[in-house]
């Protein structure tokens, strides 16, 4: 396990959290911060608001009226990549770490990352994701299996388990040498969504090292709603060809996947109604689409014993392929043909 005392002395630590319209989570999210074994006179929590209509401020401000280590601070742009760049221009830490309040944190979250931050001698570290259902309902735990398969969202090292520490290209929120954004600057603000991607492969390339380290644990909300599901993925995908335009070349290879699909079934069917051949042949992938899709949906089904999801697996593996896969092209078509920069999407999540 990460011991906290090899590091002599301790870093002051800046803990930032953006935020909107969070009031179900953040009780929950404060008091696993209150429970973090890091010392609390090493540490700064900063959480950003883009100016939420429920009771988040509310919230926030009892905790911080209580413990003065915890701030509110106002994102008067609401965007996340607004809320990350105020918390580190005000930051006092030589480590920060971001937080999302859809989850949840084990009471060495802190200590743990500061711990292989340093003795791994990375740029970045973060945690793996255990994926919970936003709620009871089947739709919900469905969606919550749906994006924690590799069927669902590929080979994302952190929505799965892994064994040993090791190196890979983007963690969930992360934890960070406050030197790395002197050296490469900070969250791109053009990209409302993704920003970690580009931020963590221009980390890369600039010889920077990120870690996944699977002593540290996440419990990860799900969307609750298919409608909020889609709308995300979507989002996905929009700013995928703007992160790749702007770093000259593709993040991976299995973000192209979902729009070929699209494109698939979308030009293949029209072009099928003229020509049979080519109607056969969208026939013949959609036929191997739908076989992998109810393999996988009954393989989830069956190791949880939750035969009920089966029914509704498969849709959601669907609507999260379409939804990143429409996204992806709107995103080419956006960001690459009109040469659009800025998309604002409905909503900050």
């Amino acid at each position: 396990m990460a011991d906290l005392a090899d590091i002599n002395p301790a870093p002051f630590i800046s803990v930032i959290i953006p935020c909107y319209n969070e009031e179900k989570f953040l009780p929950s999210l404060l008091e696993d911060i209150l429970r973090q074994d890091y010392p609390k006179s090493l540490t700064e929590v900063m959480i950003i608001d883009g100016g939420s209509k429920d009771r988040s401020r509310e919230i926030i401000s009892g905790f911080s009226e209580k413990y003065p280590y915890i701030h509110l601070l106002d994102n008067s742009k609401r965007y996340v990549p607004f809320a990350l760049n105020e918390g580190i221009r005000k930051s006092k830490g030589e480590v920060i770490i971001r937080l999302d309040a859809h989850a949840r944190y084990p009471e060495n979250y802190f200590s743990c990352l500061v711990h292989y931050l340093y003795e791994l001698k990375a740029d970045n570290v973060g945690g793996v994701w255990n994926t919970l259902p936003g709620n009871n309902s089947l739709s919900a735990q469905a969606i919550a299996s749906a994006v924690s398969s590799p069927f669902g969202v590929g080979n994302a090292h952190y929505r799965f388990e892994v064994k040993h520490a090791r190196i890979v290209d983007t963690v969930p929120y992360g934890c960070y040498r406050k030197e790395v954004f002197d050296k490469i600057g900070y969250f791109d603000e053009d990209l409302l969504r993704n920003q970690d991607d580009e931020f963590n492969a221009r980390l890369i390339k600039n010889g920077g090292v990120i870690y996944l380290v699977p002593d540290v644990k996440i419990d990860y909300y799900a969307r609750s709603s298919v409608k909020s599901l889609m709308k995300m993925f979507c989002q996905y995908g929009l700013f995928k060809p703007l992160v790749a335009r702007k770093l000259g070349k593709a993040v991976t290879l299995r973000q192209f996947i979902p729009p070929l699909f699209v494109l698939f079934i979308s030009l293949f069917l029209f072009a099928g109604i003229f020509i049979r051949i080519i109607f056969y042949t969208w026939l013949a992938g959609i036929s191997l689409y739908l076989i992998a899709d109810l393999l996988f949906s009954a393989k989830i089904a069956g190791e949880s014993g939750k035969w009920k999801l089966f029914f509704f697996l498969p849709w959601i593996f669907f609507l999260v392929h379409c939804s990143y896969g429409y996204g992806f092209l709107a995103g080419i078509w956006k960001f690459f043909i009109t040469g659009s920069k800025k998309y604002k999407p409905s909503s900050t999540r």
